[in-house]
């Protein structure tokens, strides 16, 4: 099979940047631009370490340095370790702390240094900076890590997994990225060929036919290798520095990061300085209120629209900085938790969730939905009296489709996804229409009791608001890999948190389904490696409800007088 493939390589320094090659400890030079405020010195520094090409279009580095250096900063942006114009083996993660550490002190020994440092950046350049934290350079004062988690082994596998035999699916899109961006300095664009089986094939075939392949794929396919650890201290256990945690509602890795910040949030030492922004966003940036974004709104295609879009962005960091790097403003100004209320506007609070956000119910039932809008049956407020059972199919050749063909920039399409409770093979659940307005704020989990025909098998969890006009979108998602044990089990299946107005007449709904192609593998069916299986095979699963087996969704919700 012949795969075909377009590499991309560094693109040119900007005119207002200088392009310096620091030596680390083991003698290789990691390529770094330097911008300089007009008044040069000496200032705090904003360093940025990342894997894709600092000079690109896609990172925009050059466009949020304007924004550093008019405020007074020197802004820093280096190419990580064997990327781009940087020396060394091609390699995520396991080199970045010292790498950061000997970074951070090449940037206070320069004449435009003041000796303070400040890291800033998204995904991948967000878990640099955790990896400086577990460094512990003296010189590194604040961090503001966007979209990310310290943990990327928490994005594949689901820590409660040893535990309880439930783990998560493989998430197919996250390990293809190390396909495309961690085989060499440049980056892979090209299309795998779904239909090839084993999944493996597919993989194989484009690593042939480019020449070279990427180590750390190898240690995820088909076989997951758990390497963090290498990484020697946890930065949770370093000397605590304020951090800014910068969270998307639509993040597909949402979900870790907010575990890393409600665990700091409650350490003792970390917790005075932990910050959340939280906002109506996914991890490209793309926001709610632009959904579905048009040519002309998408700031990766359109230039006016990345200018309307950079002081929201930046801006967040930049106040943060201005108290922690340069001491101009007062920590009592800034709110321990900004977070966005979709359709609604911007909040503050004094905690995440807030305080006043309590828990609601509802029961998934069998009883059928009116007509109209979604079909399946209702969401209901109290349980029903009487145990039942109720199937859904999973059938690895006509799988249930992601719909969107890129989960880091769901809101780019944000699609309906209404017509996927059409199918046979997923089940959806719909309360009434609501009476006013209900504010959700917090966590939202999935309790359900399910069993299988299959000894492994997939539960997805999507969480909609359903328009008067039954467009339905979504607001969260979760995900169970399975191992049934022989029998019915409770699986709780978190979904993540959000900050979401649904308005008066919408709808509330959930759908279940065992795949969602190509974000998730399909599951075998069986105890083979689903990577390398021939052929999946088809299960029936089971869900169960009623008194003796209850199966519901809890969301946390703040009351709508809070203003």
């Amino acid at each position: 099979m012949s795969v075909s493939f377009e590499r991309t390589g560094a693109g040119p320094v900007p005119e207002h940047a200088r392009q310096h090659l620091v030596r680390m400890r083991d003698g290789a030079r990691l390529a770094a631009d330097v911008y300089l405020p007009a008044d040069a010195g000496p200032v705090p520094a904003v360093l940025v370490r990342l894997p894709y090409d600092k000079n690109s279009r896609y990172v925009f580095l050059d466009r949020v340095a304007r924004l550093f250096t008019e405020r007074g900063y020197a802004f820093v942006v280096q190419d990580v370790r064997g990327k781009f114009r940087s020396d060394g083996r091609t390699l995520p993660f396991l080199l970045e702390p010292d790498d950061g550490y000997d970074t951070i002190d090449w940037i206070t020994h320069q004449p435009w240094s003041d000796g303070t440092v400040g890291m800033f950046g998204d995904s991948y350049y967000g878990f640099t900076q955790w990896a400086a934290v577990a460094s512990q350079h003296p010189a590194l004062r604040a961090i503001v890590p966007r979209v990310t988690t310290a943990d990327f082994n928490a994005t594949l596998v689901d820590p409660q997994e040893a535990h309880t035999g439930v783990g998560r699916p493989v998430w197919l899109e996250g390990i293809e990225y190390y396909a495309h961006h961690w085989i060499d300095e440049g980056a892979y664009e090209f299309e795998p060929d779904r239909s090839v089986r084993p999944v493996i094939e597919q993989y194989e075939s484009a690593f042939r036919a480019i020449g070279a392949r990427s180590a750390w794929f190898d240690l995820l396919a088909p076989r997951f290798t758990d390497v963090l650890h290498a990484l020697g201290r946890h930065p949770f256990d370093a000397r605590p520095v304020p951090v800014l945690h910068c969270v998307g509602w639509y993040d597909n890795i949402g979900l870790p990061h907010m575990r890393d910040y409600l665990e700091l949030a409650s350490r003792p030492g970390w917790d005075a300085v932990q910050y959340l922004w939280a906002g109506a966003v996914d991890h490209e940036n793309y926001h709610l209120d632009l959904a579905p974004v048009t040519d002309a709104a998408d700031h990766a295609l359109d230039g006016t629209a990345l200018e309307r879009m950079l002081p929201d962005y930046a801006g967040p960091a930049l106040e943060f900085f201005d108290v922690f790097l340069k001491g101009v403003r007062r920590a009592t100004e800034l709110p321990k938790v900004s977070w966005e209320l979709g359709h609604a506007g911007r909040y503050t609070s004094t905690a995440w969730p807030p305080p006043d956000a309590t828990e609601r119910t509802w029961w998934l039932t069998t009883r059928p939905a009116p007509p109209g809008l979604l079909p399946g049956a209702v969401l209901a407020d109290s349980q029903a009296p009487h145990d039942h059972e109720t199937n859904w199919a999973y059938d690895p050749e006509d799988l249930v489709p992601s719909l969107v063909p890129n989960s880091f920039a769901h809101l780019r399409i944000h699609p309906d996804v209404g017509p996927l409770a059409t199918r046979e093979d997923v089940l959806a659940f719909t309360t009434g229409a609501l009476e006013e307005d209900l504010d959700l704020a917090g966590p939202i989990a999935a309790d359900l009791h399910t069993s299988s025909s299959a000894p492994v098998y997939d539960v997805f969890v999507k969480v909609l608001d359903v328009a008067p006009d039954g467009r339905a979108h979504l607001i969260v998602r979760g995900e169970a890999n399975v191992s049934d044990g022989g029998g019915p089990r409770e699986v709780h299946i978190p979904c993540g948190h959000t900050g979401y107005r649904l308005r008066a007449g919408h709808r509330l709904a959930l759908l279940l389904a065992s795949s969602d192609y190509p974000m998730f593998l399909p599951c075998s069916g069986s105890e083979d490696n689903p990577w390398t299986t021939l052929a999946a095979k088809p299960s029936t699963q089971t869900l169960r409800t009623g008194p003796a087996t209850p199966s519901r969704l809890t969301v946390t919700v703040r009351p709508t007088s809070a203003g």
